[in-house]
């Protein structure tokens, strides 16, 4: 995804309503009038068709009667004054008065009405019909004139965002056209980054129109999309006078003999994510299977009943993974709450994934009630959508959030920061901060992936750094490791790619 223009809090995203916010302060500021911003708006779409789309037969713009429209006005122009054939299809006069009749006053060409609208193949459509701002169904004319262009293959471009895709949930409100690029101004919306949106979405370009980053100084954004501007500078930087233990120490709890891959893959990328000392905990019989797999891994036996005091032993232990292929869901109740309860005295960190969380399914209270018993944010969950749903299931339900909002309810429900996975996974801390992430691949779709990010959070958690920071950075640095294994990867190639992603950054 190409941005342009970017300064301050550069992966800042806004909802719809913050992008009104910012356009105001601009505007009220003197930093520019609406019709300049306007102008600008029109001027880089303008820019992009003739970069991309320079052999288009002919522009088509669909404009509707906002400020949506208004850009689609002004693209209209600036290309037939580059000799551009274009033509203009109207779904409602501009509001007398406002930003977008001035830019249609400057129109010069015919306005032609919806019906008329009939592409052909080798035509460029502009969609200006609504943008981000929609709540509603697209009315029918629009659906009408959208199916038309699905029919013809023609190339489109989209304003802001595709018309019908909600802005701050990325949910298509119903026949929405899928774009080719999308343009939008200043900074991305939830809903470039959140599915469907961000498929319908195509390329996606950012461009600077003007709008003012003077704005975050009296609104500072808690909305981002995930990469290491938002917590690189939270990573440890290696020391001369180190030792293993002062890197951080993190352990994992095994599952029985036939059950240890999945620990193991969490105990090697908590390893690889820079952890000084890692070690797995389990039954005698399953370090047996451990032991011919791991050299540089601790193994430490345990049994249900006294697996906490054995984590406790731990020299230096910080934090720790509880629940991939572990199976014992009662076991994992009793040690995963004292872990939270006793927190102020251990220093330790949890994070919960697989059975883990579903252990709490049918007495979720417990666990959240435990974690604010822990004081500061000691907790990590990683629910994938079924796993989310058995611990939130209200959340889930609710047909009025998008998943931006159930992950931030999730999270101030539970006292934890929730990484709600997916090919957008978003992570949410109880404060409000939350990321979407959006360099995920088709290559973390594999057995045993979410076992690697749960290993990679309990590496840097063991290593100080907060658990908001350590989880954003845990799902990028996955999603980093997915792209350098490849389409084919499992998740032992992933975890190879995890240290090589992360030594990047440490430089």
């Amino acid at each position: 995804m190409k941005q342009r223009g970017v300064s301050k809090f550069g992966d800042a995203l806004l909802t719809c309503a913050a992008m009104g916010r910012a356009d105001a302060w601009t505007i009220d500021n003197g930093c520019a009038t609406g019709i300049e911003l306007m102008e600008s708006a029109g001027a880089a779409v303008m820019t992009e068709v003739l970069q991309r789309f320079g052999d288009a037969k002919r522009v088509a713009v669909l404009c509707g009667p906002g400020n949506n429209g208004g850009d689609g006005y002004v693209a209209a122009r600036l290309l037939r004054e580059r000799g551009v054939q274009t033509v203009i299809h109207s779904f409602g006069p501009p509001r007398e008065g406002s930003d977008a009749a001035i830019a249609a006053s400057r129109w010069t060409g015919p306005v032609s009405l919806p019906d008329s609208f009939a592409p052909e193949t080798n035509d460029l459509v502009i969609d200006a019909v609504f943008g981000a701002g929609l709540t509603r169904s697209l009315p029918e004319e629009v659906r009408a004139a959208f199916d038309r262009a699905r029919q013809t293959g023609c190339r489109i471009v989209a304003i802001d965002l595709p018309s019908g895709v909600n802005g701050d949930s990325g949910v298509d409100l119903g026949g929405a056209l899928a774009a080719d690029v999308t343009v939008t101004f200043f900074r991305k919306k939830p809903g470039h980054l959140l599915f469907p949106g961000r498929a319908l979405c195509g390329g996606l370009v950012v461009a600077d129109i003007g709008v003012s980053a003077g704005v975050f100084r009296d609104e500072q954004p808690l909305l981002f999309e995930n990469g290491p501007s938002l917590w690189r500078g939270a990573l440890p930087k290696p020391g001369t006078n180190w030792h293993k233990y002062a890197r951080g120490h993190a352990a994992v709890f095994s599952g029985g003999r036939h059950a240890t891959g999945a620990s193991r893959l969490s105990a090697m990328a908590a390893q690889r994510a820079g952890a000084g000392a890692v070690t797995i905990l389990g039954p005698a019989d399953a370090l047996d299977a451990h032991a011919a797999h791991v050299t540089s891994i601790m193994l430490k036996p345990c049994a249900p009943d006294d697996a906490y005091d054995r984590l406790i032993e731990l020299k230096g232990c910080r934090a720790c993974v509880l629940g991939p292929g572990f199976g014992d869901l009662p076991a994992a109740r009793r040690i995963a709450v004292p872990i939270l309860e006793e927190r102020a005295e251990t220093g330790l960190r949890l994070v919960l994934d697989a059975d883990g969380i579903s252990a709490f399914a049918t007495d979720p209270r417990l666990l959240f009630d435990a974690a604010r018993a822990s004081g500061e944010v000691a907790l990590v969950l990683t629910p994938h959508e079924g796993e989310f749903a058995r611990l939130f299931p209200d959340i889930r339900e609710s047909g009025g959030m998008s998943k931006l909002d159930k992950a931030r309810a999730a999270a101030e429900r539970a006292h934890a920061v929730v990484i709600y996975k997916g090919p957008d996974t978003v992570v949410a801390a109880p404060d409000g901060r939350a990321a979407i992430n959006s360099n995920a691949t088709p290559a973390l779709a594999t057995a045993g992936s979410g076992d690697v990010v749960a290993g990679i959070a309990a590496g840097l958690l063991a290593q100080g750094v907060p658990p908001f920071e350590a989880a954003a950075a845990a799902v990028w640095l996955h999603g980093e490791a997915g792209r350098a294994a490849g389409p084919l990867a499992i998740a032992e190639d992933l975890i190879g790619e995890v240290g090589p992603a992360l030594a990047r950054l440490l430089d």
